[in-house]
């Protein structure tokens, strides 16, 4: 049955209060449910330079997810990312002032009643679902692994001195894998998804009060982006926001028997 999904969003990147550049890119194509943050790495130019192309070259490829089933949508997000690693990687064996470069990269996409998120790094998706904040995603990061094997608990993480050390990323290595996530939309659900910038300086606890404040995407964004820098804006912010409006079926009428006579 095809469904009709009314979403809004919003979305801005913040060089933040320390950086001198901006090394975050982001990009959103409504009329494709595409929504796509990236957080480059390996100095200026170059961290810059890697997260405007996987931005671009995923954007691109999940322009063809509508209307396919769930598996096949989830290839096309992972062949995506797959696809950009390949090109970063490319241009970091050719160029010298490239070499080290790569990048986080957290695409989501509006699938009918469904989402599907791919990952790479710590670029985060959360959603705001009966007022309770879910992180979908897991990050790809020393930190993170040091948490799942039970030597770090979260909140030791937080405060690590490798809390910035990440363990996947795109452009780095000629191969990547990509983590995805498949799961049902609803009406009220609220999806966050931002780089580090914005989950270093703010706590889950702090996301979620301002999520819940009832404001538009647009407002949720500029709030979120001023609060990471109120705290101190260590890092560039990125930050998208989309909220479902609905989720309905479309009922499809059957044409009219004409009679014979008529």
């Amino acid at each position: 049955m095809p469904h009709t999904v009314r979403f809004t969003c919003a979305g801005r990147t913040d060089v933040g209060v320390v950086r001198s550049g901006n090394e975050d890119s982001y990009l959103m194509i409504p009329d494709h449910g595409v929504f796509i943050v990236a957080d480059g790495m390996g100095g200026h130019a170059a961290g810059e330079v890697a997260s405007e192309m996987a931005v671009r070259i995923v954007a691109k490829a999940l322009e063809g997810v509508a209307g396919r089933p769930d598996p096949e949508a989830a290839e096309i997000i992972k062949q995506s990312i797959v696809d950009a690693n390949g090109q970063i990687f490319q241009r970091t064996l050719v160029e010298q002032d490239k070499r080290g470069m790569g990048t986080t990269a957290t695409a989501m996409v509006i699938n009918g009643p469904r989402y599907l998120i791919g990952q790479v790094g710590d670029s985060r998706a959360y959603v705001l679902r009966d007022d309770e904040l879910l992180q979908i995603t897991k990050d790809h990061s020393y930190v993170q692994e040091q948490v799942d094997a039970g030597y770090l608990t979260p909140e030791q993480a937080r405060t690590h001195p490798y809390s910035n050390v990440i363990t996947r990323c795109v452009g780095a290595n000629s191969h990547v894998a990509p983590d995805i996530y498949v799961g049902a939309l609803r009406g009220g659900d609220l999806f966050l998804l931002a780089s580090d910038g914005l989950t270093g300086m703010l706590e889950d606890s702090d996301l979620s009060a301002l999520m819940r404040s009832g404001r538009s995407p647009a407002e949720l964004v500029d709030g979120l982006i001023a609060e990471a820098n109120r705290r101190g804006g260590l890092d560039n912010v990125t930050v998208i926001v989309v909220r479902i409006d609905s989720v309905e079926e479309v009922v499809e009428r059957q044409p009219m028997a004409q009679s014979a006579g008529a």
